[in-house]
């Protein structure tokens, strides 16, 4: 079993999120050590699949879904296609801003945001 400070140190989440988690249903502690809350070691694969829905934009409400989800919520299905094409949107922008950035790390126009090169690479 982990304490809650435990977990907290391995998935880099203030105890108060993973508090915040418990109180919307996304985890549950498997029991208390004293006054601390105690986690299955399988929380951490649920948090990183928590944090990174977060990072996609997921909220918790969408997440609490998600989590219980089955083949049969069409509605959730769907929202999923949707993210799914929100990701790729970004993925595609963020992967165009590291090409001109890796370009402005050895260009040498002034200024390098004028830079031909720099403002193609940008480009959609």
């Amino acid at each position: 079993m982990l304490d809650i400070a435990e977990v907290a140190e391995r998935t880099g989440l203030a105890p108060s999120a993973l508090r915040f988690y418990e109180k919307k249903g996304l985890v549950e502690p498997s029991g208390r050590n004293g006054l601390r809350r105690t986690y299955a070691p399988e929380v951490l694969a649920r948090l990183e699949l928590i944090n990174c829905a977060r990072r996609a934009g997921f909220s918790i409400a969408e997440i609490s879904r998600f989590l219980v989800a089955t083949p049969g919520d069409t509605a959730l299905r769907a929202r999923m296609a949707e993210k799914v094409q929100e990701l790729d949107e970004d993925i595609a922008r963020l992967q165009r801003m590291r090409e001109s950035l890796d370009h402005a790390s050895t260009c040498t126009h002034e200024p390098l945001v004028e830079c031909p090169d720099f403002k193609r690479k940008l480009a959609p």
